[in-house]
């Protein structure tokens, strides 16, 4: 069986290297958008998606992300926009919920000719003091945590080659 969703899901790969060139609004709104159609548990849209553009911004995200990593480098790969997602702690599937919202995004990323890679600790990052004065700047409120972050952009390069399934990854039991 074959369609656009199952062969988007096919070849969409993670990016490590991005053209300087920031993405168009029609992108980055249509990426935006597919994450609020994630499910999400009792349907409760907890996650939060937080687009950052503002070069200053993202500095200070990665250099935090990059102190939580225990590197100098740039986690986010020089991607000209972040995406952050935040839930909030006290709702049991939180993480969940935000993990498909990133999915989500990963995917409509793909169709609409952009590359993407999911980031993590954010986690960590936004349990910091210094992590917790940035969700003030960029408008969260107190009672998110962060989930997990997309580098996204116009890929550099070609994707590389999908490493193949293995062949018990699935089971079928009737």
């Amino acid at each position: 069986m074959d369609n656009e969703v199952l062969k988007a899901i096919r070849e969409r790969r993670s990016f490590r290297s991005y053209k300087a060139e920031q993405i168009k609004d029609e992108e980055l709104k249509a990426v935006l958008e597919a994450g609020t159609w994630a499910p999400t548990a009792k349907g409760m849209q907890n996650p939060l998606i937080v687009a950052v553009q503002n070069e200053q911004l993202k500095q200070e995200i990665i250099r935090l992300n990059a102190k939580v990593m225990g590197t100098t480098a740039n986690p986010f790969y020089d991607a000209p926009t972040i995406v952050l997602v935040f839930g909030t702690p006290d709702w049991k599937n939180y993480i969940q919920d935000g993990s498909l919202v990133l999915g989500n995004m990963m995917l409509a990323a793909h169709t609409v000719g952009l590359g993407s890679c999911w980031i993590n600790r954010e986690i960590e990052m936004f349990q910091l003091p210094e992590g917790k004065e940035l969700m003030k700047k960029l408008n969260v409120p107190e009672e998110y945590g962060g989930i997990g972050a997309l580098a996204l952009g116009y890929p550099e390069g070609e994707p590389r080659e999908a490493k193949p399934r293995k062949a018990d990854y699935y089971r079928i039991i009737k």
